[in-house]
């Protein structure tokens, strides 16, 4: 993560009025380690899920790292990590690999991120209204499948050449935000849909990100779910088409405390805990 993306997620603290000293002062989880924790020396990897042909498909309850800044640490111990995919490189994914992990790969699909080393792959005309609050992004017009397509396929490229299993594309709900152009849910499925296939060609598992209106449509095509603050918007049970389908949930809250969310949480199956918004390496799981 730039420094540049820090300071906006300093602010986005400010404005929201969760701190890092709100974060330090929650309690340990009872049963799984935060950042300064120390593994078992050979640790037992746990079963993460099966196959959906030449694809890992996690199930519901799987435990999950989610960091995207600062050096990973690798000694979290639990079966699966979601890491930079431009930041992180393939060593970093076979160590993982070889404590028996499976690591996702995160990239913005979405927006266009001015310090990304593929930037300049984007034409101008593609670039809409600024992503408030996350400096140096902007919207992309996702209606430009052909434009976008060959970027895209150029990143999970990458993820898959470095070793990654899957990948998780952030922001894939554009519609619903104010993007600079006039985005429908039918150009947002056309999107989510040519991710997809993008990923699935490449053997890689996807992830579809918060979208929580098109669960219905696209619970059967992408393999797991990430989401953030469901239990903060009361929206938990709107994920639950994905554990019906026996696919993973990996879910995270920033504000509210894991002694309110993590009981309906396990209730509903999903794979809980709690981070600083920065997503650091400090976790505080259900």
């Amino acid at each position: 993560m730039s420094v540049r993306r820090w300071l906006a997620v300093v602010a986005l603290l400010a404005l929201t009025g969760c701190s890092a000293t709100d974060a330090d002062d929650a309690g340990d989880a009872e049963d799984e380690p935060t950042q300064a924790s120390t593994p078992a020396s050979t640790p037992t990897p746990a079963p993460t899920g099966s196959r959906a042909g030449d694809r890992w498909q996690p199930r519901p309850g799987t435990r999950w790292q989610w960091q995207l800044d600062g050096r990973v640490d690798t000694t979290v111990d639990v079966p699966v990590y979601d890491i930079d995919g431009f930041e992180n490189s393939a060593g970093t994914v076979a160590g993982l690999h070889a404590r028996g992990r499976k690591v996702i790969c995160y990239i913005n699909a979405g927006a266009w991120e001015d310090w990304r080393p593929d930037h300049g792959a984007f034409p101008k005309g593609l670039l809409g209204s600024r992503n408030k609050g996350w400096e140096g992004e902007k919207w992309l017009d996702i209606r430009r499948l052909d434009t976008l397509r060959p970027i895209m396929a150029a990143r999970f490229d990458m993820c898959r050449e470095k070793g990654f299993d899957a990948v998780e594309p952030d922001l894939t709900e554009g519609f619903r935000n104010d993007t600079g152009f006039p985005l429908t849910a039918a150009h947002q499925l056309a999107f989510n849909r040519m991710l997809v296939k993008l990923a699935h060609d490449r053997g890689l598992a996807i992830g579809l990100k918060n979208d929580l209106d098109q669960i219905p449509q696209l619970v059967s095509e992408f393999d797991f779910a990430v989401n953030e603050q469901c239990a903060q918007y009361g929206e938990c049970e709107r994920l639950t088409p994905f554990v019906r389908a026996k696919k993973a949930v990996f879910h995270v809250e920033y504000e509210v405390g894991t002694a309110d969310f993590c009981g309906p949480s396990r209730k509903l199956g999903l794979s809980s805990m709690r981070k600083r918004l920065g997503l650091d390496a400090w976790r505080e799981a259900c």
